[in-house]
């Protein structure tokens, strides 16, 4: 296709936006609203594998050494646990040390030391962090079955619970992004089916004066290209603000949630919409014109 015919089918596929503005609107609208469900579900599973990715940094299995062990003993069940295959990271903590640590948590008016006297009844511990968090299970298993070891704490129940809702989330988010994605393009499909049907004299005038096939379909797909881009641009729009408000919520109510607020992360995700939207809105029409303008 000549530079000139680009030019006219580009003009003349937004032309076709603005002559059926009212059928137009609506398209727009309702892509924008699809691409804004897409967006919201996007954010959720971006969000959840942000959660899960905090909580698999943090998780960590607490090794309660036997307190009838010498300290001498301690440290060398910890340099035994520390040549275990899965551990990214180990450290040995001294009771007293404990006692320093739960005391600040009391605030600065506690003192345990004076309360409990000479005797402290916490143990020594070791923590252990698994080089993947599908590890810590088995590792704590292999910690608990350790002699010298008297108990093993690592949110037992929570993690597994954690790590298979996040599974069903990601594959219900999926299953959600591909069912929105198959409305939009059938939404742009009908909107370019309509469009054809308005302007079939036109379509048979060209035809006689001999445009080429791809020449009549071209404005056609240009105009599902605009409706999706527009769509989704109105769906970023909305979502950026909207998200912007819920993280000044949560920040400000639930500071404990945490969210995804990294903007390169944000504006990649909606670079990434504008170009799925313009992508649905091509395939939406390409469907529409091979179906129903046979030519």
């Amino acid at each position: 296709m000549k530079a000139s015919s680009v030019g006219f089918v580009v003009r003349d596929g937004f032309r076709s936006v603005w002559r059926n503005k009212v059928m137009s609107v609506a398209s727009i609208s309702t892509v924008a609203i699809s691409l804004f469900l897409l967006g919201v579900v996007w954010l959720f599973i971006s969000n959840v594998n942000f959660l899960v990715t905090t909580v698999e940094s943090e998780l960590e299995i607490n090794a309660y050494i036997d307190q009838a062990y010498t300290r001498d003993q301690a440290r060398e069940l910890y340099e035994q646990i520390a040549l275990l295959p899965g551990i990214a990271q180990i450290s040995f903590e001294t009771k007293e040390d404990a006692l320093i640590k739960l005391n600040g948590r009391f605030g600065p008016d506690a003192n345990l030391t004076e309360t409990i006297g000479d005797y402290n009844p916490l143990p020594d511990m070791i923590r252990v962090k698994a080089a993947y968090p599908d590890l810590v299970p088995s590792l704590a298993q292999k910690l608990d079955n350790t002699p010298g070891i008297d108990a093993v704490r690592y949110g037992q129940g929570t993690v597994e619970n954690l790590l298979k809702t996040a599974g069903w989330v990601r594959r219900a988010g999926s299953i959600g992004l591909i069912g929105i994605s198959i409305a939009a393009v059938f939404l742009i499909s009908t909107s370019i089916r309509l469009t054809v049907y308005s302007r079939r004299e036109e379509i048979n005038i060209m035809r006689l004066v001999g445009a080429t096939n791809w020449y009549i379909r071209w404005p056609f797909l240009i105009e599902g290209v605009f409706i999706g881009l527009f769509g989704s641009m109105l769906a970023c729009g909305i979502l950026y603000f909207g998200y912007m408000q819920l993280v000044k919520y949560i920040v400000d109510n639930l500071h404990f949630i945490p969210l995804l607020v990294d903007r390169e992360i944000l504006f990649t995700m909606g670079y990434n919409i504008l170009a799925y939207g313009g992508g649905l809105g091509l395939l939406g029409s390409f469907l529409s014109v091979f179906r129903y303008l046979r030519v």
